[in-house]
């Protein structure tokens, strides 16, 4: 199956970054090359492009899909959680724009073999990087019920997680749950009969929780975020497009400390903590997908997208 990707808000997204011809740009989600191709198109010979993914199937169709761009490209496996090291590696130190499109790839969710589809009965898995030993099998046969509720409730919104946390571990008692269409079969039996007609499958919540716990999706965000902006030289941008909510929240609180991090209480005359501004949030609202991107890509309706600009 050839890595396909519809990228969502690609002109919104590249626009956002304002690229400069001869500047650094890093893409961290590089996917199919969906934006990185856009970005490249832009750049002249004196610029420069990273593209940073941890899934090798990504590495393999971005590679080949930049390959007219190899001379100011460099592609690299690892999670952009170890950006900041990467660029180090490359003997870089500041860029002038980084892109993050956050959402799962439409060839992830499609490749039944990688696990993530509720649609097929197929091994349980949903690593974004194989290398990982660690899968959905193992969180869902092995994770106490409380901790189970935490991730289903906490990451899924998932308004019946107890119920369906109750029949995981009724199930599991008999046998390891060892495929998707066995797990997708128990959440459907825990929703109630009414709940079952309205749109959308009853098992998206909890395999959308389980692979946000899986691949750490939040906690990454939450402890690298900050450590991009400070790499963006004066006027770089960083743009953010997220796919759920919690993952927006992130974004939009610490775009918002970057931009106002005193810890000074309000009533405080003047800032005597000494903390200075990063930069300014360009987005007080999130960029949204058109009417007409929304109608051709259904997998784009939840898109945010939110960017920060460095200070000079």
């Amino acid at each position: 199956m050839d890595f396909r990707h519809e990228s969502v808000l690609l002109e919104e997204a590249v626009e956002g970054l304002r690229i400069r011809p001869e500047g650094i740009y890093v893409d961290g989600t590089l996917g199919g090359a969906g934006h990185a191709k856009r970005v490249c198109g832009e750049l002249s010979a004196k610029g420069r492009f990273i593209g940073i993914d941890q899934d090798q199937d990504a590495i393999i169709a971005a590679s080949r899909r930049l390959e007219e761009y190899k001379g100011n490209t460099t592609i690299v496996r690892s999670n952009y959680c170890y950006m900041v090291q990467e660029l180090e590696k490359l003997g870089i130190q500041k860029v002038d724009g980084i892109l993050l499109d956050l959402g799962v790839s439409s060839y992830q969710l499609d490749s039944a073999e990688r696990g993530f589809t509720y649609r097929e009965d197929v091994a349980l898995d949903m690593r974004m990087d194989r290398r990982s030993e660690k899968t959905a099998r193992d969180i869902v046969n092995g994770y106490g019920e409380r901790e189970l509720l935490h991730v289903i409730q906490g990451y899924g919104e998932e308004r019946f997680a107890k119920n369906i946390v109750r029949r995981i571990i009724a199930y599991r008692r008999d046998k390891p749950i060892e495929t998707t269409g066995e797990l997708a079969e128990i959440i459907r039996d825990a929703i109630p009969m009414k709940y079952k007609k309205t749109p959308g499958h009853p098992a998206k919540r909890t395999f959308q929780a389980l692979r946000i716990e899986l691949n750490r999706e939040l906690e990454v965000l939450q402890d690298s975020l900050e450590d991009m902006v400070k790499i963006l030289t004066p006027g770089g941008r960083i743009c953010v497009i997220t796919f759920h909510s919690l993952e927006d929240r992130i974004v939009k609180n610490i775009f918002k400390k970057c931009e106002d991090p005193c810890t000074c209480p309000k009533d405080f005359p003047v800032c005597v903590c000494g903390k200075k501004p990063l930069g300014r949030v360009l987005t007080r609202r999130p960029i949204l997908p058109s009417p007409e991107e929304m109608e051709e890509n259904r997998r784009s309706k939840s898109a945010k997208l939110r960017i920060f600009e460095r200070g000079e």
